[in-house]
């Protein structure tokens, strides 16, 4: 903490996915939260460690300079390096309870969700706000994998069960690759704003009825439908949005993001198992993940 000139004591935090989280409290009461990120598994932020890395400041500098009370952006120095693998980045501590992933959120909420997001889109791009494209940047692992499915896998306990899940599910995957591609040609000419990425209840923290939106890493360029099929579940949802921005959502967007994401959880998991791994709760958890993502969607 002596890069930012805070004297604090620390404490390990066991939230979030992914990176690593440390609260910390100096003498005087004053409270931060850190986060240490694995610059080898953002594939979001760029490909490769030191291209992970300028994609990671590009993002938190976008949040850095909204200027929107709602945003948890940096304190101080957007984030140093820590050995050659790892950044850290530390915030003010923000009073507020988050939820998870899975959460359905009431109207209200979803109301106040909108309005933020309406409020984030109509704001002026920061100059080097990174693209976020259409085809997620894990998509290469996925398309690797189902050229691959005649051969052992051999990273694991689950390379071999996960060769043959995809093995029945390929032609579905397949179809799904193409309709991405069909989706993302048909949307080429849509508005870019800036957008969050995953504006979900998990990276909200709520205080009575005022929300922050954390984890700003995903940031970047895109059309408001990349944020709008996961926040803005209902059609009512979707009017507000409608009536805060003049923006009418399409629906072929909304249909592309929420493909995207769901390739994306694939070709991430997938790629977990084609390379060197043990039987963990992590493991189990992603095969678990893996298996009725399939079976979903084999059954819709």
């Amino acid at each position: 903490m002596r890069d930012w000139d805070i004297d604090a004591t620390v404490e390990h935090l066991p939230v979030g996915y992914g990176d690593h989280h440390w609260a910390a409290t100096d003498r005087r009461g004053g409270r931060w939260f850190l986060t240490l990120a694995d610059l080898g598994a953002k594939p979001h932020c760029g490909t490769g460690v030191e291209n992970t890395w300028r994609g990671l400041r590009a993002a938190l500098a976008t949040s850095a300079a909204l200027g929107l009370g709602f945003v948890v952006a940096p304190y101080g120095e957007l984030a140093r390096r820590v050995g050659d693998r790892y950044a850290l980045t530390v915030f003010a501590h923000v009073d507020g309870t988050a939820g998870d992933f899975g959460d359905t959120l009431p109207a209200a909420r979803r109301r106040t969700v909108v309005e933020m997001l309406a409020r984030l889109h109509g704001a002026p791009a920061p100059a080097g706000t990174p693209v976020a494209g259409p085809h997620p940047p894990t998509l290469s692992t996925l398309d690797t994998a189902l050229g691959d499915l005649d051969r052992p896998w051999t990273g694991g306990p689950f390379a071999e069960p996960a060769r043959e899940l995809l093995t029945g599910s390929a032609r579905a995957l397949r179809a799904l690759r193409a309709e991405l591609d069909e989706l993302a040609a048909a949307t080429a000419d849509a508005p870019r704003v800036v957008t969050h990425g995953e504006p979900h209840p998990g990276n909200l923290l709520w205080n009575g009825d005022h929300a922050h939106l954390i984890d700003w890493d995903t940031a970047g360029l895109a059309p408001p439908e990349r944020d709008l099929w996961l926040a803005a579940p209902e059609p009512a949802d979707l009017d507000h949005y409608a009536r805060l921005t003049g923006h009418r959502p399409d629906p072929l967007a909304l249909r592309l993001y929420r493909l995207r994401w769901r390739l994306d959880d694939l070709a991430t998991f997938v790629g977990w198992f084609r390379e060197p791994h043990d039987r963990t709760p992590d493991t189990e958890l992603a095969w678990a993940e893996l298996t009725g993502q399939l079976r979903t969607m084999r059954d819709d």
